[in-house]
């Protein structure tokens, strides 16, 4: 069968996007870009890739997610691996890189040490790494498969100032006076019934619940990041699209100022930032 012929004979009914599905997990096998489909149409399958493939879209009409069936993800421009022990690295995260970005652009000052709390893959601690070669970067996990696979990733993308460690949140870290730090927490309620549905069925569910509220880890990360921070620090919190008023609100508690909330790709209230001292916010 070519190459056309095969992903003609297959449908994926479910999934949104269920051409590029396809394509995706036929260059995968064939260890080929997806432009080598659209040039070489006509390219005949062997009967063990053809095998293979099926498989694959077996397991995607099933609902696991493509980036956990072809084992990597595309992040702020980095291929980064990923595996069923951490949350695939999702395009509205990419809010946190672009407001970092944003906030040093408009403070005029570099930073030096930046932490990301619950790294996983290590997708914002390495985009953060490369957009501030010369920071010293941190991303810790309580997860020890999710700190080996974010230090592969670190090997893969020779971003080599990014460092990693174990961690349950804070609990392991003995610097402090970091200029900035970041989380994308688990953030979703317990009984929360999209857990159940979709790809998010796959993934790990202690990168996605936090607590009957979805807040319990945020919580516990703004009330100790003020003795982690150095003066005028930032804290940056992804978090759920109806959980910004509570997430300001426990700022405020913990001293934060200049808070502020900014929106996703969708338009959705998703992350939500102060400094521990009084700057000019971003408006």
């Amino acid at each position: 069968m070519t190459i056309s012929e095969l992903l003609d004979s297959v449908q994926l009914p479910d999934s949104s996007t269920p051409r590029l599905d396809l394509e995706v997990l036929l260059g995968f096998v064939l260890n080929k870009p997806r432009v080598h489909l659209y040039t070489w149409p006509e390219k005949n399958v062997t009967p063990e890739d053809e095998s293979l493939f099926l498989k694959l879209v077996e397991k995607r009409r099933c609902g696991e997610p493509i980036a956990y069936l072809v084992g990597e993800k595309e992040f702020w421009s980095l291929n980064l691996g990923v595996d069923s022990s951490t949350l695939i690295p999702r395009p509205d995260t990419e809010t946190v890189v672009e407001l970092v970005l944003q906030l040093v652009s408009d403070q005029r000052v570099t930073p030096a040490k930046i932490l990301d709390l619950g790294t996983g893959t290590g997708a914002i601690a390495l985009a953060l790494s490369s957009e501030f070669p010369d920071a010293e970067v941190w991303g810790v996990d309580k997860s020890a498969s999710a700190i080996s696979l974010a230090i592969d990733n670190g090997a893969k993308t020779g971003i080599e100032r990014c460092h990693f460690l174990v961690s349950d949140w804070f609990a392991n870290i003995n610097t402090t006076d970091f200029d900035i730090i970041v989380s994308n927490p688990p953030y979703i309620a317990q009984n929360d019934p999209h857990l159940k549905q979709a790809d998010i069925r796959f993934e790990p569910l202690s990168a996605l619940v936090s607590g009957d509220d979805g807040l319990t880890d945020i919580r516990h990360i703004v009330s100790e990041s003020p003795a982690y921070l150095a003066e005028n620090g930032w804290l940056l919190l992804e978090h759920g699209y109806d959980q910004s008023f509570e997430v300001k609100s426990m700022l405020i508690d913990a001293g934060f100022k200049s808070l502020n909330t900014v929106k996703d790709f969708a338009g959705l209230p998703r992350v939500s930032y102060g400094c521990l001292r009084r700057l000019t916010s971003i408006t």
